[in-house]
């Protein structure tokens, strides 16, 4: 109601429809704020503007027609800007939140039986449960006092460099290791590129990017309270640098691997202490997931997989104790999913139409965009891990695979990507019950991991696939809607 009177329809409702937040020049410049004044006049310049009676400041021209005889036409840019990220029938309350602003001057009061329909809907059910949900992945790690200083990560490809990144972002100093500077520079590029976007002081900027440190020689691991692993997805090769770091780093250092499908015993054997090892799954991109899998092996340290847990929590993610089991569970659930997506291609379906079948249904990003985004390599790597190395890789995968297209990292996968974004065609129809088919194996594979106790409980099942695939938040997670749909 005040909102877009004080500041114009346009801002008010990019404030309202996406969560955003305005630093006080901003709010200052749009007039939210009267004034903006370091903190330590803070209270006499208040009581000045109250003496002064200053008039209220009125919204420009162009702005109270907006927000009058205007309206219809910001109302219909508004909910097709909408329709680009949310569906109505998924989400309500944006589309609310607009009609309320055209229909009834922003009055909720004068429109009870939408709101009642908003409060009583599936959706805000399903999204209060995952905020609960959510609560709890924060409270793991909150019991430790461990605090990190250092992070040293091997591995300067995608994962590891972001993960590096991101370390460095949320404060602590972080060497990064690989064979030469020339495998380290792109993602030392790749950082500072991302930075830009978030940190606008050039001092700040200056000061997270002293603290991700080029590390080619590995001379950071001796002195580090966390030591990842984020190299190729290699037993062998794996299994080898654990024991050289194992030699080296100090003995309360956190040992981890970032590795997304191999058994946490498959890679310990050859250390001193196998139990110290435990697995941190990030997953990509790091900036943007906020699950990490805290993954215990056979016989671990218990007191390692709690400074990990810390860890984790210490640099803004939310860990999911899961156990050691292949995939664990975001990748184990997201393999039979793409799979059956990767299956339905090879039967002859529209790349796009696969991809509309789960949009529609209500993921953030279709199947086979979304193993574009893992890479080809990794989809064949982590198949090979899941299902055996004698397994039949989906031919749509395995040709695109041996052209040598990777995915959105080579510019090509599935789809050939111009400015980071995939270049497709029209889906065209949708076979009915495609969307049925191809999330029925994932549905299937989380309750089995459930059972099989590689994650405590449903609760917890639900949370990790929605924070760790984007599973639409809106059903409360796979076997939230498993239920609900056999109630």
């Amino acid at each position: 109601m005040r909102l877009p009177e004080r500041i114009g329809p346009q801002a008010a409702l990019d404030m309202m429809l996406t969560g955003k937040a305005l630093d006080a020049k901003r709010a200052k410049r749009l007039g939210l704020a009267d004034d903006c004044v370091p903190a330590r006049v803070m209270d006499n310049a208040a009581a000045l503007l109250i003496v002064a009676d200053q008039p209220r400041r009125r919204p420009p021209v162009l702005q109270r027609l907006l927000n009058g005889p205007l309206k219809p036409l910001v109302a219909r840019a508004a909910r097709k800007q909408v329709a680009r990220r949310a569906r109505v029938e998924h989400y309500p309350a944006p589309y609310a939140i607009i009609d309320i602003w055209e229909k009834y001057r922003g009055n909720a009061l004068a429109a009870p039986g939408l709101i009642d329909r908003i409060v009583r809907s599936p959706t805000a059910r399903n999204l209060v449960r995952v905020f609960f949900m959510q609560e709890r992945l924060k409270g793991f790690g909150k019991a430790s006092t461990y605090q990190a200083k250092r992070v040293h990560v091997v591995g300067a490809g995608v994962m590891g460099g972001d993960i590096a990144a991101w370390c460095a972002l949320r404060g602590l100093t972080v060497t990064l290791q690989d064979q030469g500077m020339e495998r380290i520079a792109p993602a030392l590029q790749r950082a500072y590129a991302a930075y830009r976007k978030r940190i606008k002081d050039p001092r700040e900027l200056r000061d997270v990017m002293d603290r991700l440190i080029p590390d080619p020689d590995g001379h950071g691991a001796k002195i580090a309270d966390v030591v990842i692993e984020a190299i190729f997805e290699n037993v062998d090769a794996k299994r080898a640098l654990l024991e050289q770091l194992d030699a080296v780093i100090k003995p309360d250092a956190v040992l981890a691997t970032n590795t997304s499908s191999l058994r946490i015993e498959e890679l310990n054997s050859g250390l001193s202490r196998p139990g110290r090892l435990v697995g941190l799954h990030f997953f990509n991109p790091v900036a943007t997931m906020p699950l990490v899998e805290v993954v215990a092996g056979e016989g671990a340290d218990t007191e390692m997989l709690a400074r990990g847990t810390a860890f984790v929590k210490q640099i803004d993610r939310l860990p999911l104790p899961v156990k050691s089991a292949p995939g664990f569970l975001v990748n184990a659930v997201l393999g039979p999913y793409m799979l059956a997506a990767m299956r339905a291609v090879d039967e002859g379906l529209a790349l796009e139409t696969v991809d509309e079948a789960m949009l529609a249904f209500g993921m953030p990003m279709g199947p086979i965009e979304l193993v574009d985004m893992v890479g080809l390599d990794v989809a064949m790597a982590v198949g090979k891990s899941l299902a055996g190395a004698d397994a039949e890789p989906p031919r749509c995968l395995f040709e695109r695979f041996n052209a040598g297209h990777l995915g959105k990292k080579s510019g090509r996968g599935s789809y050939e990507y111009r400015q980071g974004k995939a270049a497709k065609g029209v889906p065209g129809s949708v076979p009915a019950g495609l969307a049925e088919r191809l999330v029925a194996p994932l549905l299937e594979r989380t309750q089995q991991l459930v059972n099989d106790g590689v994650v405590a409980d449903a609760d917890l099942a639900d949370a990790g696939v929605i924070f760790g695939t984007g599973f639409a938040p809106f059903t409360g997670g796979p076997l939230n809607y498993l239920r609900s749909r056999n109630a």
